[in-house]
Formats: structure tokens, sequence, C-alpha cells
């Protein structure tokens, strides 16, 4: 069993001072190791040779290394400090130890009191678990955001991807998008002003190589014509690259139409499949989102649905061919 003790020092040859032979209550880990009494003075000629450390804060940690083991003076003065530990009770108090670390952080956590606020609110580290599962994502080089508006999709696509281009056609909608991204210190992001018949947005998209995917949250029930606009969220979208639709299924609120500018009272997922199939996506799916997160909007009791689709062939459509009459 590999010996560790709290020390700055280090060594091959181990010293069991006069009070190690007396039996002394343990009542803390940093006490075990003082008790303990082995103290480890650092080779000149090799410090790495005997010892290997490790900080904690204050705290250094100093373990006998492989090489140390299997020298026979050092595995002589080891044998004999683990008799000395065996006859006081040391190491059977070892258990009892950890069991007390352990009750530390059990009665901080017990003290904290449950706030319904709190628990309702999207968690201030939300970006960093967002960051943890980034590598479970296959492909995740560039992300494009059209129809950022204040950059609210910012706050998950910039921990996850390494390069996001957010679009919206207002000024004012990126100014705010701009804050976010200065405040979270999203250094990844590109704003830019433009639609999708903008050519500087396609070829600042080009340029990076296309989309990994290709985000349209809530935004094609304001196209005009949503097929051509699906055929134009195609050309920003790499081979193999996903487009995300967020959109409304079918509903009957026509206030939606002043209060919030809406064309188009929700899509059916086989007309957002039939555009997609028509740009050049395919394995499309749609599943339906839950009230819950559906946030505290105007728009949050109809019903949301999310669209994805992965782009196989040559993207965009022919308008003038288009027979939809969304086109």
């Amino acid at each position: 069993m590999p010996l560790e003790c709290g020390g700055e020092s280090a060594s091959a040859s181990v010293h069991l001072p006069q009070e190690c032979a007396k039996p002394r209550r343990l009542e803390s880990a940093d006490n075990a190791r003082d008790h303990a009494g082995v103290r480890f003075e650092t080779q000149r000629a090799d410090p790495d040779h005997t010892a290997s450390k490790r900080r904690q804060g204050t705290r250094v940690f100093v373990r006998l290394t492989d090489a140390a083991h299997a020298d026979p003076v050092v595995a002589d003065a080891v044998g004999a400090a683990r008799a000395l530990f065996q006859r006081e009770g040391t190491l059977e108090r070892i258990g009892q130890l950890i069991r007390q670390r352990d009750a530390v952080g059990r009665e901080f956590f017990a003290r904290g009191v449950l706030h319904t606020a709190d628990v309702a609110m999207v968690p201030d580290e939300l970006a960093a678990y967002l960051m943890a599962i980034a590598p479970l994502l296959p492909r995740r080089q560039l992300a494009v955001d059209v129809g950022t508006g204040e950059g609210r999709l910012l706050d998950v696509l910039a921990p996850l991807f390494e390069h996001v281009v957010a679009v919206d056609r207002e000024p004012a909608q990126l100014e705010r998008a701009a804050l976010r991204s200065k405040l979270r210190g999203y250094d990844n992001v590109t704003l830019l002003q433009g639609d999708l018949q903008s050519t500087a947005v396609h070829e600042a998209v080009s340029r990076r190589g296309l989309g990994d995917v290709v985000f349209a949250s809530r935004i094609l029930h304001h196209a005009p014509r949503p097929a051509e606009a699906i055929g134009q969220l195609a050309t920003l979208t790499k081979p193999d690259g996903t487009l995300i639709v967020l959109d409304y299924a079918p509903h009957d609120d026509e206030s939606m139409r002043e209060q919030q500018a809406d064309l188009w009272l929700g899509f059916a997922p086989e007309e957002l499949a039939r555009f997609a199939t028509h740009a050049g996506f395919s394995a499309a799916q749609s599943s339906t989102i839950p009230a819950l997160f559906r946030g505290a909007g105007p728009d949050r009791h109809l019903p949301w649905q999310v669209f994805s689709a992965r782009r196989t062939g040559a993207s965009g459509m022919n308008p003038s061919t288009d027979g939809e009459r969304y086109g």
C-alpha cells in the first residue's frame, strides 16, 4: 500500500520521530498524516526519483513513486512504518476518517433550501454543461443561426460549436445579440446583417465551409415563401449537414397575424418534409416540443415543433418550377 503524507519534502530515507511510538488520538485527516510521522527528505541528485507531489491549495500530498518502492531500503522502511501503524490501530481508523470527510459535504448540502423560482430558472452555468457534452456532437465546426433576433439561441450554440454565424436583417436586434455575446464572453460568434437573399451572408458562410448545422428558429412563419426559404437554407448547409427548423404546428389563432406579424399559422410535418425533400434534404423527422419548454412569450400557447433533415445532394431549388403554394 503506497504511503501518502502531507508535507513539502519527500525522500528515500524514512525517519520515525519519537512521538510515533506513542498512540495518540486521531481527530482529522491532517492529524493522521502528522501522527504517522513519516517524513521524506528529497534526494538532491534526483528529486523526482523517490516521490511525487500533488498540490491541493495550501496542502501538498506526497506519494512514493514506483521506482522508490523497488528500492529495498525504501521497501524495508515502508514495511516498518506499516507494522507500526498496524500495532497502533492507525490503518483501521482510515475508514473512519474518510466517513468524516464525507459527512462534511453531506451536512453542507443538506442545508440547501428549495426555492421554486430558482428551480424554474435556467441555470447560470448552462454554458458549462453544454461545453461538457459538446464532444458528443460528431460535427461542430460551424453553426448558422438564421434570424437570430436578440441572440437567445447563441446561449446554446456558442458553447457547443467552434464558431457561430448569426444572421438578422434588423440592426436593433443585432445590437442586442452583440450585447449578449459581449456579456457572455462569446468570442466565437460572428454577427451579420442580412437575410436569406443576402450575397454577403452566403459568401461569409461559404468561406467557413458552410454550416454543419443551420438553424431557423421561429422564422419560417414570417417568410413570404416558406418553401423557397427552405431552399435558401440548403445553400448554407454543408453536404451531410443538418437543417433544424423550430416553428409552429398548424393552429387557428388568427390574432398572431396582427400581434406578431405571422404570415402563416404553422406547418404540418408533411409540408415541411415536402419542402425539405424538394430542396435536397432527406431523413426528415419532426417532434412536438412540450408546453413547459415554450417559454413565457406571446406564442407560448401555440403548438411548437422541431423539424430536422440532412442535406444529401445539390442544395437549393428553382422557384419557377416549384408547384408548392408556399413556394
